[in-house]
């Protein structure tokens, strides 16, 4: 047995986490004084009431997810050898089930390694730690990566507000090698990436199975990206044969970055327009435009559960604005990144939204996230992203 710190749940708290639940909150542990004391992100013994030993867990006592499994086995040496490990599993899975460099590397608690995200750009890795446990072992989770990949950089992007619920600062840092430019290459299409001062970790990887659907009906038609960001899914249109693309965002930088990528693809079909996407859907309908093909991947409009209601009322009015704009027989996608606007609950206020705006019509596809993206089997918080394309009426 190991040296690991033992800490027990309160009494009949430990039934989800015998059924295979990962993560332990702060008041399902019997707290004691001395594991206020302890520093975040160190592994400890996990045991329930009655001894049911659950395996080696990250320990914050400063976090509302007190606890975070990283191996079933309570004697495991989370060291630079079990990192490596799980690092190496997670390269060889997307070896095998994806093409290419682009894809995202490592997906926290679906691939063992609970909080840890890393996105690979080809030779440049982008990791975020945002659990106290992968912030301590960066040094190693670092070290891994460079022995089992080609990599020139290795940049930290370690803004995410998640950090500051384990108590962690924000930074981003150039871990390793002296050049963090990076490209995207996707559909053909070839996207400059920001790895310093973009959002998140750069691209969103997460929709690119979204991307390919939305683009394999795009030849001949009219398309419209709202909150393009940076334009990925209206340059992909672009790509496939689109006659027009518009791109809206209310970001002047994502913008600049999407003209770039317009100049360096040489798209003549594409143009921006910057603004608040509710408002620019609006006054389109007001105008009478119509495309065939409209495009509503926005922010989280739900961040928290107090913001649930407002989020899904907002998701609501979007999918009514978007669908006033789609040509009879045209295509709607809309998409929600948002874990406290569940499934059922976002279908309905986008059907809702539909009825609204007095379009009638057929849902094509329900997707998630890409395979890079996997979901753990007991945690349902991992399966965040949800997306319809529809035909409409």
């Amino acid at each position: 047995m190991t040296d690991h710190p033992l800490i027990r749940l309160n009494p009949g708290q430990e039934r989800r986490l015998k059924s295979g639940y990962p993560w332990a909150f702060s008041n399902e542990i019997h707290m004691q004084p001395e594991f206020r004391q302890m520093a975040a992100g160190l592994p400890v013994r996990l045991e329930g009431d009655d001894g049911w030993r659950l395996g080696t867990f990250a320990f914050n006592p400063h976090s509302l997810i007190a606890a975070r499994q990283l191996d079933r086995d309570p004697a495991a040496e989370i060291d630079a050898g079990w990192v490596r490990r799980r690092i190496a599993a997670a390269v060889a899975l997307r070896a095998r089930i994806m093409e290419g460099t682009f894809h995202r590397l490592v997906h926290a608690e679906a691939d063992g390694l609970p909080g840890l995200v890393v996105d690979r750009y080809g030779d440049v890795a982008v990791v975020q730690a945002n659990t106290a446990w992968a912030d301590r072992m960066s040094p190693e989770i670092v070290a891994a990566l460079l022995e089992e990949l080609p990599l020139r950089a290795v940049v930290a992007r370690n803004d995410s507000p998640v950090r500051e619920h384990e108590g962690l600062s924000l930074e981003v840092a150039l871990l390793h090698g002296t050049d963090a430019t990076a490209v995207v290459e996707e559909g053909g299409v070839r996207f400059g990436v920001d790895l310093l001062s973009g959002q998140k970790t750069g691209w969103y990887f997460d929709q690119r199975g979204n991307r390919d659907r939305v683009a394999a009906l795009a030849n001949g038609a009219r398309v419209l990206d709202v909150f393009s960001h940076v334009g990925a899914f209206g340059l992909r249109c672009a790509a496939a044969g689109a006659l027009a693309v518009t791109l809206v965002d209310s970001s002047a930088p994502a913008l600049e970055q999407a003209l770039a990528a317009i100049a360096a693809n040489g798209f003549s079909v594409v143009q921006t327009r910057r603004g608040d996407a509710f408002e620019v859907m609006a006054e389109a309908a007001h105008a009478g435009e119509q495309y065939d093909i409209v495009v509503c991947d926005p922010p989280a409009f739900a961040k928290s559960k107090k913001d649930q209601v407002a989020g899904l009322r907002a998701y609501g009015r979007m999918a009514g604005l978007a669908g006033r704009l789609v040509v009879p027989g045209g295509f709607l996608f809309v998409a929600s990144c948002s874990h406290h606007a569940p499934l059922e609950a976002f279908a309905a206020v986008v059907a809702d939204g539909l009825w609204r705006a007095r379009r009638s019509g057929r849902i094509l596809a329900t997707t998630g996230a890409g395979p890079d993206h996997p979901v753990h089997p007991h945690l349902p918080e991992s399966a965040y992203l949800k997306a319809q394309l529809l035909q409409l009426d």
